[in-house]
């Protein structure tokens, strides 16, 4: 590495190869890094060149340096603005009381009940 990196720094790089997994990016001359699949954009990414291309300029941040195996984790997705939840339209949920019919005997009867009526059963 003949520049030095460092976790945060935002630079641009040109994208040099795609890989199932990734893309990697040339940062300067001598030095390259990884955009993992999970970090090219928010949600989900199936095909990394469905956002990215081989000779591509993109801006990206520097997550990770590991200086003894010269190594620089890269994302795209964090220097872009995270999209708003999705709106669920769902009906209020109901509670559970709410399906209970009160007036059915049969499954409001204490256990001590159910367990007099059950010891006389099986003495028939």
């Amino acid at each position: 590495m003949t520049k030095t990196y460092q976790v945060g720094d935002t630079v641009s790089g040109k994208v040099t190869g795609i890989q199932p997994y990734g893309a990697f990016v040339a940062l300067d001359e001598q030095t390259q890094g990884l955009v993992h699949i999970s970090e090219i954009t928010h949600g989900y990414v199936k095909e990394v060149s469905e956002y990215l291309a081989v000779g591509q300029e993109v801006d990206v941040k520097v997550l990770e340096v590991d200086e003894k195996s010269k190594k620089i984790s890269l994302s795209i997705r964090a220097l872009q603005e995270q999209p708003p939840a999705a709106q669920r339209n769902e009906k209020p949920k109901q509670s559970l009381q709410s399906h209970v019919d009160e007036r059915d005997s049969e499954g409001f009867n204490t256990l001590k009940d159910k367990m007099q009526e059950w010891i006389k059963r099986s003495g028939q």
